[in-house]
């Protein structure tokens, strides 16, 4: 008698994306412990629980995994929905001093940390890890900031480049904080202490950068 394929398996719903978040979470672990190009698919579906094809089915192979994982974080990136657009120099020190205090928060969370770490020690053997974290982490960090660069000079408040002001206002808001960070001398600044950094960011890049003249 020929064999009948069996019927495949409904998921309750919900099911898959608890699924997929634990296989992230376990891919994640999986490549902070043992570097991205030791870690194996295998080692990620026993640690997630499930099975090799399920593994592929829900987030795919190992690559996809690590742009997912990356992914997930930088979309914390963004410029805030209910933050408005600057009308005054006033508004824009607001902006720029909220939004930097929120970058640092989520750049300086330990596992966006591990990210970078993972990059550079995995620069020579596993080259993706690092195209990976520009294209979905750093990228996304730069389109967010351009963003408000961008209004800021079609409301008239700044005059140049969006992506030269991105760089400068990046480079007064980090300084030399990451390095410390990834060195791990450096312990994770408190909450207070970062919006006092982006608002004092703020104020000197707006002083390099007074209103233009009509």
């Amino acid at each position: 008698m020929p064999r009948t394929k069996k019927p495949r398996q409904q998921r309750a719903p919900g099911e898959e994306t608890t699924a997929r978040v634990r296989i992230l979470d376990a891919a994640f672990d999986a490549f902070m412990a043992n570097g991205y190009a030791a870690t194996s698919t295998l080692e990620i579906a026993t640690r997630a629980r499930v099975s090799k094809r399920e593994l592929y089915a829900v987030v795919g192979n190992k690559e996809q995994m690590l742009i997912a994982c990356i992914s997930n974080r930088a979309r914390r990136f963004q410029v805030p929905a209910e933050l408005p657009a600057p009308q005054d120099r006033e508004s824009l020190a607001e902006l720029l001093s909220v939004f930097g205090a929120q970058l640092l928060r989520e750049i300086s969370d330990p596992g966006v940390v591990g990210m970078f770490r993972l990059a550079i020690a995995e620069a020579t053997r596993a080259p993706e890890v690092a195209r990976a974290l520009r294209s979905f982490g750093g990228e996304a960090v730069d389109v967010a900031l351009r963003q408000v660069m961008t209004a800021a000079g079609n409301s008239g408040l700044l005059e140049g480049d969006p992506g030269e002001l991105t760089e400068q206002f990046w480079g007064l808001l980090w300084g030399r904080l990451q390095v410390g960070l990834l060195l791990g001398v450096t312990a994770r600044p408190e909450s207070d202490w970062m919006a006092e950094r982006a608002r004092r960011a703020a104020t000197i890049f707006l002083q390099l950068h007074p209103l233009p003249r009509p």
